[in-house]
């Protein structure tokens, strides 16, 4: 087996482009990466060699890539999986849909320019694999875009398969599959050769590759009649009277094509989650307005009416017990657009007010001042700090839900955030799911993202490529103020659907989740414990909207104490020590969200390791203007794992300082979080360590399903070996030896979403 595989975050920037130049050169492409922007994310993986089939799938940052000349490979096809791409050809510019396949000849003159991030699949095949079809050409002609039907979305559909199981096909299946690949590729190459029209084409020929050409720009909201005559190299009156020998004009034919599309939109399992507003977006219509007028009088129903009929079909085919967004339900969803329905403000991230003058601050917590279970570069900041600025920040666990009784009740703030009636629900958006619910109907965001986070606060002069580090001086629990507990401290710990262990209990009832309700003691003179003080098992509880959850699937449903049997005094002689900290320190993310809270990634997030406490502090590379910090999911006490779902859940108040470096100081190349503590170095792996950008649209569902600890073991080690280097200047071998006799690998969580494994550095083995 040959299996080569690259990811950005693995080498120190100085070697990224020679590396990914590297592994391009086995498909015979090169690339001006090194030059342009190495410090963004890549990854990539290829199988194949020698005279045979290479395939594979690369996530590539923004540059360019061509052909290495003089190339012994003859034939290639490119996929994008995400958007469309363009590629420059001695003819003009290549226009190819997502999902389309680009056939190219290795032997010209072309160019793939990226202006960001996309994923993409790439074959190529040798002269050797042609068995002799085109014998006698010296060039297949110009490239190609041959749309995903027929023949080739069987292709595709194979192609991608396949890339997704190249580490673990045979030497023999792999050989299967080169011939299949090959036989396909050419089947359709031939093909379109065959039925490449004369240079002066018929009417019938120019009308079908114009109507193609519709077909890839229907989302242009711009599209007019002008733009495709001059595409097409013909005048607009000509244009016109090809469409009228087949009784049709221009603007019907875009029109019924765009409502088409959108119909379609609207009932397929790869839109469901897409808001009404984006599909007509997506489908070209400006005017969400007009759209919904267009579409009743096609349809016979305004396009939210017409998409609710169908409800029941698509619930079928969901899972209730999902967390984050469903694969099938993303599809090509647009994360490049914003929209009010989608509950966010989508112009500028700029503070609401100016900014302090005081070096210290005090930010609140309470429903003015939280968002519920996303991240996302669009909210407006809350708070305007400078470098240096120390910051209180009170914070409210999404469990207080659990027990309101002792952790809301009497508390003004909690009481706001947590207010839900029939009537009204103060925090409706609860996730980074639609505000409809169109998909479990669980409430508004859908619980895909359920931490609690104060902020964002937005760091003076932080710009994309700085670093923020987040030191916490102190942290304290936030009180009850209910009447009777005034002055106490509580935490919730809940062992629920998506613990480790819920397929796996070994007593009845088969599967449960079971929540304990712990008493803080944190008296400041001493490290403190939790003591149990009841547990309850979820029975399934109707929530003020009426929706019954028969899970722990939405954040803070309200539980009374008539809805659950209260087992008293479990953990008799069980003292848990405290471990508090913040299990949430993000920046916002550069991908346009909202985006899930849960699954940590590049941005920090949901990093859920007990040691990003009192004296310890995180570095975040910073993706968007201002930085825009936001900290949530307080903790009292985590074992490494949280295995059963959460920590012991508790509101907290930390004390901050925020220290901004600018782009090229410490740690010059950091792009993942990275904690210190006075005595060591705690290095974050994940699963997928920027799972957006490698499953691009698909990611909030795909990290879900394919994470493991062996991947995320990998990125530990593949950190820890690229901070030696960087830093401390050794080089492999000498990493190498000292990852193996002096750093510790742990498991931080398993329940994340993105599983996460942590490298702990020593800093006193660096004896200089």
């Amino acid at each position: 087996m040959n299996v080569r595989q690259f990811t950005s975050e693995a080498y120190p920037l100085s070697a990224r482009g020679r590396a990914w130049q590297d592994l391009l050169e086995t498909l015979h492409l090169q690339s001006d990466w090194e030059t342009r922007a190495p410090e963004t994310f890549a990854s990539g993986m290829i199988r194949g060699e020698g005279d045979g089939l290479v395939l594979a799938r690369l996530t590539a940052a923004a540059q360019i890539l061509s052909p290495m000349l003089p190339n012994p490979r003859l034939l290639m096809g490119i996929v994008p999986l995400d958007a469309g791409i363009e590629i420059r050809t001695a003819n003009g510019p290549l226009l190819v849909g997502a999902g389309s396949l680009a056939v190219l000849p290795m032997d010209g003159q072309w160019s793939l320019e990226l202006d960001n991030s996309v994923r993409l699949m790439v074959m190529s095949i040798s002269e050797a694999m042609t068995l002799g079809e085109l014998t006698g050409r010296k060039s297949i002609g110009e490239p190609k875009a041959v749309p995903s039907e027929g023949l080739t979305a069987i292709l595709v559909n194979l192609v991608e398969t396949a890339s997704d199981a190249m580490e673990t096909l045979s030497a023999v299946e792999w050989q299967s599959l080169e011939q299949a690949v090959s036989r396909l590729f050419l089947t359709i190459i031939v093909e379109a050769e065959t039925t490449d029209t004369a240079k002066t084409p018929s009417h019938a020929a120019l009308l079908h590759r114009v109507t193609l050409t519709i077909e890839q720009k229907l989302h242009d909201t711009e599209l007019t009649l002008g733009r495709i005559a001059r595409a097409e190299g013909i005048s607009e009156r000509y244009l016109q009277k090809l469409f009228e020998q087949n009784r049709e004009s221009f603007s019907h034919y875009l029109r019924e094509r765009r409502l088409q599309r959108a119909r379609a939109a609207l009932i397929s399992l790869g839109e469901i989650r897409t808001p009404v507003a984006d599909v007509a977006f997506n489908c070209g219509f400006g005017d969400a307005a007009n759209f919904s007028r267009l579409f009743k009088e096609r349809f016979g129903l305004p396009p939210g009416a017409f998409r609710a009929q169908h409800s029941d079909r698509l619930g079928e085919t969901t899972n209730a017990e999902q967390r984050g967004w469903p694969i099938k339900a993303l599809g090509n969803k647009n994360q490049q657009r914003l929209s009010a329905i989608d509950g966010l403000d989508a112009g500028s991230a700029e503070p609401a007010g100016g900014a302090e003058t005081s070096s210290d601050h005090h930010l609140p917590v309470n429903a003015g001042h939280i968002h519920w279970g996303y991240f996302s570069r669009s909210l407006r900041p809350v708070l305007e700090i400078r470098s240096g600025d120390r910051v209180v920040v009170e914070t409210l666990s999404q469990h207080a839900s659990d027990a309101p009784d002792i952790m809301i009740r009497g508390d003004a703030a909690a009481e706001e955030i947590f207010h839900w009636t029939k009537d009204k629900k103060v925090v409706d958006r609860r996730g980074a799911g639609p505000i409809d619910a169109s998909v479990f109907g669980r409430g508004a965001g859908e619980g895909f993202g359920v931490h609690i986070c104060t902020g964002p606060i937005y760091i003076h002069d932080a710009e994309p490529g700085d670093l923020v580090e987040v030191r916490i001086e102190d942290m304290v629990p936030r009180p009850s103020s209910s009447p009777g507990h005034e002055g106490r401290y509580f935490g919730s710990n809940v062992a629920a659907w998506w613990g480790y262990q819920y397929n796996d209990l070994i007593q009845n009832p088969k599967p449960r989740e079971n929540i304990t309700i712990y008493e803080i003691f944190a008296d400041g003179e001493t490290e403190g414990f939790a003591e149990a003080l009841y547990s309850y098992r979820w029975p399934g509880i109707t929530d003020p909207s009426g929706i019954m959850h028969k899970t722990y699937d939405y954040p803070g449903v309200p539980v009374g104490a008539d809805d659950v049997e209260i087992r008293p005094s479990p953990l008799k002689g069980v003292r848990i020590p405290l471990r508090p900290h913040f299990g949430v320190i993000a920046l916002a993310p550069r991908e346009a969200g909202p985006v899930d809270s849960v699954p940590p990634a590049y941005f920090g997030g949901n990093l859920d390791n007990w040691r990003l406490g009192k004296g310890s502090g995180v570095y975040l590379p910073v993706s968007v203007p201002g930085a825009l910090l936001s900290i949530g999911d307080p903790h009292a006490a985590q074992g490494d794992g949280e295995l059963a779902g959460t920590a012991i859940e508790c509101s907290m108040t930390g004390r901050f300082s925020v220290i901004l470096h600018k782009k090229g100081g410490v740690f010059a190349d950091l792009d993942y979080p990275l904690i210190e503590t006075p005595e060591e170095w705690v290095l974050t792996g994940f699963s997928h360590p920027n799972y957006l950008a490698e499953f691009g649209s698909k990611g909030q569902g795909e990290v879900y399903a394919k994470s493991s600890l062996d991947l995320a073991m990998k990125d530990a080690f593949r950190k820890a070996r690229r901070f030696l280097m960087s830093v401390h200047d050794l080089d492999e071998d000498e990493a190498v030896s000292v990852i193996s006799a002096a750093v510790d690998f742990g498991v931080t969580q398993v329940v994340d979403g993105n599983w996460g494994v942590h490298a702990i550095i020593k800093k006193s083995i660096f004896t200089a």
